[in-house]
């Protein structure tokens, strides 16, 4: 009850902060590129119900259908020059706190997952569902995507067995450290798992 609480309470006042940043990224987004702004994805949450995960569209429309589909590295050319720097700034995430809204995610926690990803899951993976996916988490501030898919999927079931107001903490702390540096945002040579459009 008590993290419901500051779910709401924080993405509805980040949220009201964001909104002209975030009107302004909408435009510029559609200066650029037709389109709708706004990107929705199906992915996995909580027992592995599906919902609709929102972002700031970076890419050009229809990239999932484009070149390398789903998977993403670094120097896409599907990627524009405004999705690059909403990308480099995590901008792109903010539409997250709607989803936070609805209940269908948490401020941390695992990040929602596609339903492709979660059919190979194995029945340990599968731990891996049993909290709200989240904006940030164990393993976004322990290498994000630079991470091999089965090591992030480890690093999330440590924060499911050892979740604390203290552990949180460190979690916020650490990704703001990350979004300042813009690192980490591509699956690079470890591989990781495809789905980061």
């Amino acid at each position: 009850m008590i993290r419901r609480t500051v779910d709401i309470l924080v993405s509805a006042c980040v949220l009201l902060l964001a909104s002209p940043l975030l009107a302004l990224a909408a435009i510029a987004i559609r200066l650029e590129s037709a389109g709708h702004p706004i990107y929705r994805q199906r992915r996995s949450g909580l027992d592995g119900r599906p919902f609709d995960v929102m972002k700031l569209r970076t890419m050009v429309d229809g990239a999932e259908h484009i070149g390398a589909g789903l998977a993403i590295n670094t120097n896409d050319s599907r990627i524009t020059r405004v999705g690059a720097f909403l990308r480099r700034t995590s901008l792109d995430e903010l539409p997250n706190l709607l989803n936070v809204l609805r209940g269908e995610m948490s401020l941390i926690g695992p990040r929602p997952t596609l339903p492709v990803q979660v059919a190979q899951y194995t029945a340990r993976q599968r731990g891996r569902l049993r909290v709200k996916p989240g904006i940030t988490g164990w393993a976004q501030v322990n290498g994000r995507t630079s991470l091999p898919w089965s090591e992030r999927i480890e690093l999330d079931l440590y924060y499911i067995a050892n979740r604390s107001l203290l552990l949180d903490l460190r979690i916020l702390w650490r990704t703001v450290a990350i979004v300042l540096g813009g690192s980490g945002m591509y699956k690079g040579h470890a591989g990781g798992w495809e789905g980061e459009l």
